[in-house]
């Protein structure tokens, strides 16, 4: 059977074209149609609204559509439960949650850990580099836990901050360069929440050959997720004075820096960046998803 997506309002107004065959065509995941066309509501099999826009009041949600009985409602967000606010007023209306969570209906993480490597494309990191540690942080607030850390941290090393916070943003080119020049890398999420790990660490670190340190779910989350002996996580320390001066000893150590990249000799990782692929990964789950489910309180799934 052909299954027909509609995404009701592009995230953070961003779109990508949809004409052709997008799922066949990028992601070789065939019978499943992405249209951003609103007034193909009532043909579609399963509407995507994405949480920011329904909770800033951007795009109301079509409760004064006719909505077909076999129409699934998916309700979509790659944000930590503290950013997704406004939940009460969903509640009743959707049938399955898409998010970075392994536990949402349709999981979209940020990144995952793929068993082989690419041996060919990888050499060992460079170890004489400019600088140690850098961090690139836009939304700095104090209340944050790694803003503390941060403070904390940097009364023992030297750390480059990059970012709007900074005033020092950084183009999208020039992000992976510029993180490349030093060793380590904060890959400090805003928000220490279940299962969110973002681009801060698959992305910005992973993919400039850093050395992540992490702040953000448990250990045991990151040992799920990412390659294995890949990142240093800040709860491993008692104090930022202990992590710290195990950072300086790491960098004057070419063994002990190197330990943290023979994961590339096991295993590969990949991202997840384009809505479109997210989007299509609703047809490869669609077979297995409840299809009688309804969020009757979509905020205490949210925050479980």
């Amino acid at each position: 059977i052909n299954i027909s997506i509609l995404l009701w309002h592009w995230p953070f107004g961003r779109s990508y074209r949809l004409d052709g065959d997008k799922c066949l065509q990028m992601y070789n995941i065939s019978r499943c149609f992405l249209s951003d066309n609103t007034s193909a509501f009532s043909s579609a099999d399963v509407v995507v609204f994405h949480h920011q826009e329904l909770s800033n009041g951007l795009s109301p949600l079509p409760l004064h559509l006719d909505r077909p009985a076999s129409q699934h409602w998916v309700w979509m967000s790659m944000e930590p439960p503290v950013n997704n606010i406004n939940l009460s007023q969903l509640n009743g209306l959707f049938n399955w949650t898409m998010s970075y969570r392994h536990d949402a209906d349709i999981s979209i993480p940020y990144g995952e850990t793929i068993q082989g490597s690419d041996e060919l494309s990888f050499q060992l990191p460079v170890i004489n580099r400019s600088c140690l540690v850098s961090w690139v942080v836009s939304r700095y607030q104090s209340r944050q836990a790694r803003a503390g850390v941060y403070q904390s941290l940097k009364k023992y090393i030297p750390i480059e901050v990059y970012g709007r916070w900074s005033r020092k943003p950084l183009l999208d080119k020039k992000l992976l360069p510029t993180i490349a020049k030093c060793l380590f890398y904060l890959s400090f999420e805003n928000s220490e929440a279940k299962d969110y790990i973002s681009e801060k660490l698959w992305r910005n670190a992973f993919q400039a050959g850093a050395i992540p340190v992490v702040l953000g779910p448990s250990r045991a989350t990151y040992e799920a997720l990412a390659p294995p002996g890949s990142f240093i996580h800040v709860d491993d320390f008692k104090s930022t004075a202990h992590l710290a001066a195990y950072l300086k000893r790491v960098a004057a150590d070419r063994q002990a820096y190197e330990q943290y990249f023979q994961w590339h000799r096991t295993h590969r990782i990949k991202t997840y960046t384009d809505w479109r692929e997210r989007l299509c990964q609703i047809c490869v789950d669609y077979p297995s998803l409840p299809a009688s489910r309804i969020y009757h309180n979509l905020e205490s799934w949210v925050n479980s």
